[in-house]
């Protein structure tokens, strides 16, 4: 292994995109020190600190949105919106793509197409920005602390000039955020944006550490409701390890179709007739499923919880999308299950699979080509994306389902469910592309056999 270390910096090609990438993950992680002018971050941390100890909808919303964005908004930053504009951009166009036929086409054009598509992303990304920015503006315009009986406020001169500054510097910030990605994508190893929201989500670590130190107990038979004692410790260490082995095994899991290459006869000499196979991921979406859901849902339950202070009708519905509730839940995984199918039909359409086959000059045996081929795809694709789709959706309801039944909030979210979900698939993604690298210019990987092998 340590060899397998040494041959990655031998590669100056690999060695500059994994550098290049530590040093914009470092600038991300610099920048959400950086604060709102106006704004007091100790106050604002210790009243993001007493809203998640309370359990409110708003703290549950807040902390949500904190560990997508590394910590940035409970400082009340820069970076306080992080990506999750960009993302829900993305989703609108990708949806918008599927069903405007100027749009479809303007996508067929290749790259020249995909770039104008990514430039109006931009432009709707600015957008959400204000529109998110303002509602966060004035929602902490109205938080307080309460140091030794005195009242300090989180904002020290509100009005519609902090507001006004607060949108600017945290959409600039998202801006940032944004460009930042792409040259992580362009110039580093991976894809940018995700590992912007896997470096924000591993600063939470730190913290779900500290609250299980905190509430750990020897003495199990305290009867205290808000410790945790050495079973229970173990207890959530074995279902860590468990979900991270799973993530893996669903992650690599694949479905393999045997694809036959037709003969040809050519003189005396017979072509083709191979067999290969045709590798279906079981969890072909990857985190994009997860990251669409919560940032959608994150962009509703922002809206709503901004518009509550004004519109008195709106505070039930702001106490229904709280994380952990029933309609939550339920949402967050229809939305999953949604983005799972979608993406899957978008990136791996069964006809465009089958006209591929057919010009190729191959076939999957007992099978005819053409329509047929096309609906034994579409049948076997439908099974595989349900299975990961109901894995993917099993995973990311554990934390809010056990942070509600322990009070653990912090621990649970970070050691279960949607934050390890990203951030073991993000690491395999990085991981499988190092190793192209490696296994390219004949280095042994980083897992035995130079590859991280799938799973039939």
């Amino acid at each position: 292994m340590i060899e397998t270390f040494r041959n990655i910096f031998k590669i100056p090609e690999l060695r500059r995109k994994i550098l290049i990438t530590l040093g914009l993950l470092v600038v991300f992680r610099l920048g959400t020190y950086v604060p709102v002018p106006g704004v007091d971050f100790h106050a604002l941390e210790d009243v993001f600190k007493q809203m998640q100890d309370a359990g409110g909808a708003v703290g549950g919303l807040f902390g949500m949105i904190n560990l997508f964005v590394g910590g940035a908004m409970s400082r009340g930053t820069v970076f306080a919106l992080g990506v999750m504009p960009y993302i829900s951009a993305s989703i609108i166009f990708q949806l918008l793509t599927t069903s405007i036929p100027s749009l479809e086409r303007l996508a067929r054009e290749g790259e020249s197409g995909r770039k104008k598509i990514r430039q109006y992303e931009r432009y709707l990304t600015v957008g959400l920005c204000l529109i998110q920015g303002f509602f966060f503006a004035i929602t902490i315009e109205g938080m307080g602390r309460t140091p030794g009986g005195g009242i300090s406020s989180v904002v020290a001169h509100p009005g519609m000039a902090f507001r006004l500054t607060a949108v600017i510097a945290m959409t600039a910030g998202t801006i940032f955020l944004m460009w930042l990605g792409e040259q992580i994508s362009e110039y580093g190893i991976g894809n940018g944006i995700s590992l912007i929201i896997m470096a924000g989500i591993i600063d939470r670590l730190p913290f779900a550490v500290t609250e299980v130190s905190q509430r750990f107990t020897w003495n199990i038979a305290s009867g205290e409701a808000d410790k945790i004692g050495p079973l229970g410790v173990g207890a959530l260490l074995a279902l860590f390890v468990g979900i991270v082995m799973g993530i893996i095994y669903i992650t690599q899991g694949q479905r393999r179709i045997p694809i036959q290459y037709a003969k040809h006869v050519r003189g005396m000499r017979i072509y083709g007739g191979q067999r290969h196979y045709l590798p279906l991921r079981v969890n072909q979406a990857g985190v994009i499923p997860i990251i669409f859901a919560s940032s959608l849902l994150i962009f509703v339950a922002l809206m709503v919880s901004g518009l509550a202070k004004y519109v008195i009708s709106l505070q039930l519905l702001n106490d229904l999308f709280r994380p952990g509730a029933f309609l939550y839940i339920l949402f967050y995984v229809g939305l999953i299950m949604f983005f799972c199918f979608f993406w899957t039909t978008v990136t791996f359409p069964p006809d465009r699979m089958a006209d591929n086959l057919k010009e190729s000059g191959s076939f999957i045996p007992g099978i005819r080509p053409g329509r047929r081929t096309v609906n034994y795809l579409e049948k076997l694709i439908v099974r595989i994306t349900l299975a990961g789709a109901a894995f993917l959706a099993a995973i990311a309801i554990i934390p809010p389902l056990m942070g509600r039944a322990t009070g653990f909030g912090v621990m649970t979210t970070f050691f279960g469910g949607t934050g390890i979900l990203i951030v073991v698939g993000v690491a395999l993604d990085v991981v499988e592309r190092i190793e192209a690298h490696l296994v390219m210019r004949h280095y042994e990987g980083l897992t035995r056999g130079g590859r991280i092998r799938g799973r039939r």
